[in-house]
């Protein structure tokens, strides 16, 4: 009876009538396809690492994906659906069984492209992951930056009164030094990079009501670089400037390679308790310091690279480090400095969560010359603090106390950085 049973199994997958989902050894759970004029990222997840093979053709170009022992399913499937018409980077997606064992993915190209496809383990909520990134032969953010300056009209300001009985002392501070004061023969506008924390696969923290960091973060950072674009002597460049994954030593890259002046990176905290509050800011520890100089000096790619205007490539190893050093000390004490200036004006408006700038290891506050902080705006995980975080006027009025605090630096320090 039993052998019986198992051949008319057998007949019926023959036939094809048995579901091949039942019999596969991997499936794909999710495709998700985040675009973005930086780059387009494709990820598809499944139960179990995904085995594949790629190759790249041309006339159109074209990616071309075969994924083993992967079932055909409605979620596969659904992947060539989920391009836009206005994505950049990805023309179309075509999904198909390749044959009985490979399931092969096509993605067309608008144009010649570098490709970084590579596997992450289960982290965070999400399962096995396979992520292909379609990056532009031309950097985008860095053409922006070689364009010629356009000095945009500056609109009329005028003054928020904000209304919702959560937040603290609403107001903007009357004495706001302007860089003009001791930047008047300056040639060139003063860079800040802002950095809106997380994107697209890396949602950051969530709020008790739903809320992503990544969204709050990308909205105050649009605000922020709003607010410094309307000054003539500053100017302001996104690390992300949508809804897309930026990997944080990329951040600190682009931040140099833009030859920012100052770096600042926005976040929103969280924690298990939903009754702590207020806002920090912290700089680069020295602990941090010390293992970044390291990971610096071991990177050939930099052997040839300016510290704050000195050439490390024709100096002794010995000689270097303590050039490094000695630079990454001062752009520390640079960093609390302005952390401090920064700090100050958040608690015009919040709580503060500690009322001294705090240092500590991360990876976005690493670049050897310039000053770099990371401001926690408010804790998500509180829901009166989540509250005011999604609300616009308040971005805005947080937006403008950052900028007062950057103000209050630069004028207390009129040859920073770079030597204009």
């Amino acid at each position: 009876m039993f052998k019986n049973y198992y051949l008319k199994i057998i007949f019926i997958h023959m036939l094809g009538i048995f579901p091949n989902h039942i019999l596969a050894k991997n499936a794909i759970e999710s495709a998700r396809v985040w675009p973005a004029r930086e780059y387009t990222r494709v990820t598809l997840e499944s139960t179990k690492p995904i085995s594949n093979d790629q190759m790249i053709l041309k006339n159109p170009d074209r990616l071309v994906i075969d994924l083993h022992d992967i079932d055909l399913n409605d979620d596969l499937k659904n992947l060539s659906t989920k391009i836009l018409s206005s994505d950049p980077n990805i023309k179309q997606i075509r999904v198909a069984k390749f044959n009985n064992q490979v399931s092969r993915v096509v993605i067309e190209l608008r144009s010649e492209s570098k490709i970084n496809i590579f596997s992450l383990k289960p982290a965070g909520g999400y399962k096995h992951r396979l992520v292909i990134d379609v990056y532009p032969r031309v950097d985008e953010l860095m053409a922006f930056v070689q364009d010629k300056e356009k000095k945009d009209p500056t609109p009329p300001k005028k003054e928020i009164v904000l209304t919702p009985p959560e937040i603290k002392k609403e107001k903007i501070s009357q004495e706001v030094p302007s860089p003009s004061q001791t930047t008047k023969s300056l040639t060139k506008k003063i860079v800040i990079a802002i950095d809106a924390g997380h994107g697209g696969e890396d949602s950051g923290a969530r709020g008790a009501s739903g809320s992503l960091e990544k969204n709050i973060t990308l909205s105050i950072a649009r605000k922020l670089k709003k607010e410094i674009d309307n000054d003539e002597q500053l100017r302001a460049v996104l690390t992300r400037d949508d809804d897309y994954f930026v990997p944080l030593h990329v951040r600190v890259v682009k931040a140099r390679k833009l030859k920012a002046d100052l770096f600042v990176s926005i976040h929103a905290d969280a924690f298990t308790n939903p009754e702590a509050k207020g806002s920090s800011v912290f700089a680069l520890s020295e602990r941090g310091a010390t293992s970044a100089s390291a990971k610096y000096l071991a990177n050939k790619e930099n052997e040839s690279d300016l510290i704050g205007g000195v050439s490390l490539d024709d100096k002794d190893p010995m000689l270097a480090k303590t050039l490094l050093d000695l630079s990454q000390s001062a752009t520390i004490n640079d960093s609390v400095k302005l952390g401090n200036f920064v700090l100050d004006q958040l608690g015009e408006i919040n709580d503060l969560h500690k009322n001294n700038v705090e240092q500590a290891g991360f990876a976005v506050l690493k670049s050897p010359d310039i000053p770099s902080i990371l401001v926690e705006t408010a804790f998500i995980s509180n829901p009166k603090e989540e509250q005011i975080l999604n609300n616009e006027e308040h971005q805005e009025v947080l937006a403008k106390n950052i900028l007062i605090g950057i103000k209050k630096y630069l004028s207390s320090n009129p040859n920073i950085a770079k030597n204009f």
